[in-house]
């Protein structure tokens, strides 16, 4: 599914030139469950950008299913993040002046998904997460677990394949965290294919196949749980 060579990707020019990652190949197959490790300025996060087409690589190749992305335009890349990518990050990103609904129909407006499917949609992913009796709520009336499970059925709603998670956990306390991964688990059983970046040992366990990064350079693989 995803084929990276001698990816690179470096901010700023001359002597302001810094370099975020840094000759980076690797394959993630369909269905697999990965964790990225490192320490801050590793490099984890500019991947996880450059996977989902945030950003444009400075050098080497990123294929999805084949494709080339630097072939693609910015609207084609649009495109491939809408159909491909699924996105949770650390801070929720939820819009604190709709109801839980609305956020996660959010996606759906974009792309024109008229009113009752997106209403359907938004309130089975609700429910699969465990908030069926949320759904009138706003975020700021759920708990930090709760609003990561409600970015988490916004990033379902388009049925991605791949789910590319920025330290889900870090502003979740120890049980919240492992109920979230527990939702992660669920998807990975159900055939997503599941990326995370988190500076958590024991939540990067999780996966199957743990990449640790530091400096920008990928330096070493290890075996998971899953």
């Amino acid at each position: 599914m995803i084929s990276i060579s001698e990816l690179s990707k470096t901010y700023g020019a001359g002597d302001a030139a810094v370099t975020a990652l840094d000759s980076v190949s690797l394959e993630i197959d369909t269905g697999e469950f990965v964790s990225i490790m490192g320490p801050s300025g590793s490099g984890k996060s500019t991947f996880l950008s450059l996977l989902g087409c945030l950003e444009r690589p400075s050098g080497g190749r990123y294929l999805v299913d084949g494709r080339d992305t630097a072939t693609l335009s910015d609207d084609e890349l649009a495109d491939l993040r809408m159909q491909k990518f699924g996105f949770v990050f650390q801070a929720y990103n939820l819009m604190p002046r709709y109801g839980i609904m609305r956020n996660v129909e959010l996606p759906l407006i974009y792309v024109g998904v008229g009113r009752r499917e997106r209403a359907a949609r938004a309130e089975a992913l609700l429910r699969r997460v465990g908030l069926g009796h949320r759904l009138r709520h706003k975020p700021t009336e759920l708990s930090g677990g709760e609003q990561q499970r409600v970015a988490i059925a916004r990033a379902l709603v388009n049925d991605p394949a791949v789910i590319l998670a920025d330290e889900p956990t870090g502003n979740l306390d120890s049980k919240a965290g492992h109920e979230v991964m527990g939702i992660f688990q669920e998807l990975h059983r159900g055939g997503k294919t599941i990326i995370l970046v988190t500076h958590e040992p024991n939540i990067a366990r999780y996966a199957g196949r743990i990449l640790h990064f530091l400096d920008g350079h990928l330096i070493r693989e290890e075996a998971g749980t899953t």
